[in-house]
């Protein structure tokens, strides 16, 4: 218990509480992942956060569902809330793969241990805290929530499936990254205030009898119209979409099979000065001591030596929720605060001297937003680099040369690697910043910052599909094979480029995918880095897989649902194993009838 309290982790257990001094929680979060007290897991900052406010915070990771519940009971009812979230994943999509077969593994858990937590991790948690503690306060967070907080097309049971609210029995849901909402929630349930009343706080989502009067909403078709008429569902998706990619956005409100969920605007844009102080909080960096002995946990194992220097991305692919959770708008940290951590990691059990990733969802959007943030204001396209980047976009990479000589001058560091996407398309494509220090971040990524692999993420060859990911042109990958090799001939170095490509797509056909087949055994690639479409909540390419139809203009669009249809679009990307030649013969047909 001394290790405990002179390291600082959040207690899990009475006794570890006791050893606090404490006789009661003010607030206990459930989550679906082991508890890690490190920056890039949620629960791992709201329990700081509020913290930091001065509130006594318990975590319970991974609670057992199944037994008599003891997990639940066993620090009893906090003073203030509990909060729940499935963890740093969508739990259906930590479970079952595209193919809706069930995983054998869970990379958020101690050893990789699969069924720790449950499907639909939310609501399961949500009816059991309200079943037992029906007068405590639930609020909900994280992805889970945040994708579900309306109407979704939910892929394992290929139905359409109300807000979350209705299922989870919560009282208030808190969406995208939830910092100053869950401090406004802790204060005002201190003051003693009903947290029915809680309707006005941004960035937050709750349950009505009656849509409010304030014009300032947005109304979307009802959960039921939606149930009928699956046109109106891509309706209420566009509407989403256009208000999520505004700097000021609309409220929304949308009737659910028992009253109506309201939506509120987000919080303005997160500030450079707010985000460092999110990652300036006492973090250990480490796993509970609990877990000492079980085994490691594959996602800490992955990101313990990495940094996160930005948040948001603005690239807007039709399969992503990373917008639809984080925000289009590039957040960034100060380089001084991203020093300060790199100090602290580099100061860390068994480092080695080597840092995993220096990135964010995209490694390359650092220091990247609107030169003009007015006309940004105006602005409701969903990317601002597709179809085409644009002009009033800062797309210098000069912040991060400038980062990376700083990171290298740190002691106890031998390398910073790159382990996030690289969006290329920022740095390659004509017209577009200043050619000599785009050519210098290409040249120093490749050289002195991958690890003998570099991964990009072209996601498909064909130019029809490519359209439907809102992803850049394949000429654009084939010129940065040109350059990638042209750097490590002159460096004399054996690196290889390895790219990511995505199978049954919206769009996706046989033809395409042995377009594919083709260009990658012109380019020699051998693919590994590859993966089936999964549907997830609240994007543009689950939209399109439910309703068959592009929202945005109508067009009827091909989408492979059948497992059959899956699996031989997957096929082609092994076009060059034992077995496999029927795939070559139709690829060669197909690029005959291409040729023609």
């Amino acid at each position: 218990m001394e290790r405990m309290k002179s390291a600082g982790w959040l207690p899990t257990s009475k006794k570890e509480m006791d050893s606090l001094g404490w006789d009661r929680a003010d607030v206990i979060l459930f989550t679906g992942d082991a508890y890690i007290d490190h920056p890039s897991f949620g629960i791992g900052v709201i329990g700081r956060i509020l913290q930091a406010e001065g509130y006594r915070v318990a975590v319970i990771p991974q609670p057992n569902w199944r037994d008599d519940l003891r997990d639940f009971k066993k620090l009893g009812a906090p003073r203030l809330f509990f909060g729940a979230a499935s963890g740093a994943m969508d739990s259906m999509i930590n479970h079952y793969t595209a193919n809706k077969r069930l995983r054998s593994d869970d990379a958020y858990t101690p050893d990789g241990k699969a069924g720790n937590r449950p499907d639909y991790a939310i609501s399961v948690y949500g009816k059991i805290l309200k079943e037992l503690f029906p007068d405590t306060p639930l609020v909900i967070g994280g992805i889970e929530a945040s994708l579900r907080r309306l109407t979704h097309y939910d892929y394992w049971s290929n139905t359409l499936k109300p807000a979350i609210l209705f299922d989870s029995r919560a009282d208030l849901l808190v969406y995208g990254m939830g910092e100053k909402a869950i401090v406004e929630i802790a204060r005002r349930l201190d003051d003693g205030l009903p947290i029915s009343l809680f309707t006005d706080i941004p960035q937050t989502a709750y349950i009505a009898t009656s849509p409010p009067l304030d014009n300032g909403y947005v109304k979307l078709n009802s959960y039921n119209t939606c149930l009928k008429h699956k046109e109106k569902f891509g309706d209420n998706f566009k509407v989403i979409e256009i208000e999520s990619n505004k700097i000021i956005q609309n409220g929304i409100i949308e009737e659910g099979p028992s009253g109506f969920i309201v939506v509120n605007p987000p919080y303005p844009l997160t500030t450079t000065e707010e985000i460092d102080s999110y990652y300036e909080l006492p973090y250990t960096y480490l796993p509970h001591p609990r877990y000492n002995g079980k085994g490691t946990i594959p996602a800490y194992e992955m990101i313990k030596t990495s940094i996160n220097i930005h948040r948001g991305c603005f690239g807007g692919c039709s399969f992503c929720t990373i917008s639809a959770h984080q925000g289009k708008f590039v957040i960034s940290r100060s380089t001084k605060s991203i020093i300060k951590e790199v100090k602290k990691v580099a100061e860390l059990p068994d480092f080695k001297g080597y840092l995993s990733d220096l990135g964010g969802p995209s490694a390359n959007m650092y220091m990247m937003k609107g030169k003009d943030l007015t006309l940004c204001q105006k602005c409701t396209r969903p990317s601002c680099i597709y179809p085409r980047i644009c002009k009033n976009l800062n797309t210098s990479h000069q912040p991060l040369l400038d980062l990376y000589g700083e990171v290298g001058k740190i002691q106890n560091i031998k390398k910073a690697w790159i382990g996030s996407g690289i969006r290329y398309d920022l740095f390659l494509t004509e017209g577009v910043g200043d050619p000599r220090v785009n050519q210098e971040y290409l040249r120093e990524v490749v050289v002195n910052h991958t690890s003998g692999r570099l991964k990009v993420a072209p996601e498909h060859t064909s130019h029809n599909v490519l359209k439907w990911m809102r992803k850049p042109d394949f000429s654009l990958f084939e010129k940065l094979v040109v350059e990638f090799q042209r750097i490590t001939r002159m460096a004399d170095l054996k690196y290889q480029l390895i790219p990511y490509f995505i199978s049954s797509h919206p769009g996706s056909t046989e033809m395409d995918m042995a377009d594919l087949a083709e260009k990658t055994k012109q380019l020699n690639f051998h693919l590994e880095q590859v993966q089936d479409f999964t549907p997830t909540p609240m994007t543009l390419a689950s939209t399109i897989f439910y309703t068959g139809v592009d929202p945005y203009s109508g067009e009827k669009v091909f989408v492979a649902k059948t497992k059959e249809e899956k699996e031989k679009q997957r096929s082609y990307f092994f076009w060059y194993k034992k077995g496999n030649g029927q795939i070559r013969k139709f690829g060669a047909n197909m690029k005959t009838r291409l040729d023609r």
